[in-house]
């Protein structure tokens, strides 16, 4: 009887259903009205001699970048996995969100250098152009943030979400700031006004660098750890050991699992049973999906390829190893 015996659940990239669809139309729809308010805001932002304009323009130019490859990544997202992808497309959407936050950054830094400029140089803005101008803007992005709001479920299409929403504060503090110039005649507003834009556009991009990064790196998801995924585990009634534990995520909404268990020395038609308990307990209290399980009687030795965390060299283990040498 071979001492190894290796199982596997698959979960494989979803047709494109109604919801796909829905996603397509609504991404269409938001390219299409924010590349009119580009065209619109640069124009007035020239016009007016607004340095908070001709930003929240960049900003939007980044969002229909953003938007482009969010429904890029939607497409791409729904084609099956073949013989060169074997995990299918499910990281599209994890690259799109990573690209949009990264140039979102860039983008906030250029806003806050020109600001910093424009406060040693001052230069006379034209409220009016401004507050007009912004009225359509917080109109327009409220809409499209409304309808991600709706399709939002992965981080692709949350960071595209986010660049709307916060396009939507930002436009609404460019009629206050236009209000306030018109009122007091402090031309300093409009590039202190660019510097708060310029710090919301960071705030909002940073988190979504930090969990596509993760997921490009192959971390571990958020939310879960290597030793509460383990003892859950060997929890179940004839698991001996886990070691050699992998986790990562797939996408932002997949992930995958890969182990040894040491189970007593049965045959295979009695360790299925052991599978299917694992696969449940995976499944339900840590939402992990595919998962590549091999069992075994016998230590697997370090020579063999089998990978120990840190942590469990160092004894930090609620079980011990049986016969292993790692």
């Amino acid at each position: 009887m071979s001492p190894i015996y290796t199982a596997c659940m698959h979960v494989h990239a979803a047709p494109a259903g109604p919801g796909a669809n829905r996603t397509q139309s609504v991404l269409r729809i938001s390219l299409v009205v924010t590349l009119a308010y580009v065209v619109v805001t640069f124009v007035a932002g020239l016009r007016a001699h607004s340095l908070a304009l001709l930003s929240e323009a960049g900003h939007n130019v980044s969002d229909f970048l953003a938007l482009l490859l969010s429904f890029a990544a939607v497409y791409f997202q729904t084609r099956p996995a073949d013989n060169t992808r074997t995990f299918g497309y499910q990281r599209a959407g994890v690259l799109a969100a990573f690209i949009n936050a990264a140039t979102l950054i860039g983008l906030s830094l250029w806003i806050a250098l020109e600001a910093v400029h424009r406060l040693s140089t001052p230069v006379a803005v034209h409220p009016r152009i401004m507050m007009i101008t912004a009225a359509a803007g917080v109109l327009m992005n409220g809409v499209i943030a409304a309808l991600l709001w709706g399709v939002a479920r992965d981080v692709n299409l949350r960071s595209a979400f986010l660049h709307m929403a916060g396009d939507t504060l930002s436009t609404a503090a460019v009629i206050a700031g236009g209000a306030g110039i018109l009122l007091t005649g402090q031309n300093w507003i409009d590039p202190v006004l660019s510097l708060g834009i310029a710090a919301v556009i960071l705030w909002s991009s940073i988190s979504i660098v930090r969990e596509t990064l993760n997921i490009l790196l192959e971390g571990t998801p958020r939310g879960v750890t290597l030793p509460q995924i383990r003892s859950a585990m060997e929890a179940v009634e004839g698991v001996i050991d886990v070691h050699d534990l992998h986790i990562w995520s797939l996408g932002s909404q997949s992930r995958a699992l890969a182990c040894h268990v040491t189970i007593a020395d049965i045959p295979p038609s009695e360790s299925a049973c052991i599978l299917v308990k694992i696969n449940h307990v995976l499944h339900d209290h840590f939402h992990i999906s595919h998962t590549t399980i091999q069992f075994e009687h016998i230590g697997c030795g370090a020579l063999e390829g089998c990978v120990v965390p840190i942590e469990e060299m160092a004894g930090d283990r609620p079980h011990a190893h049986h016969g292993h040498s790692h």
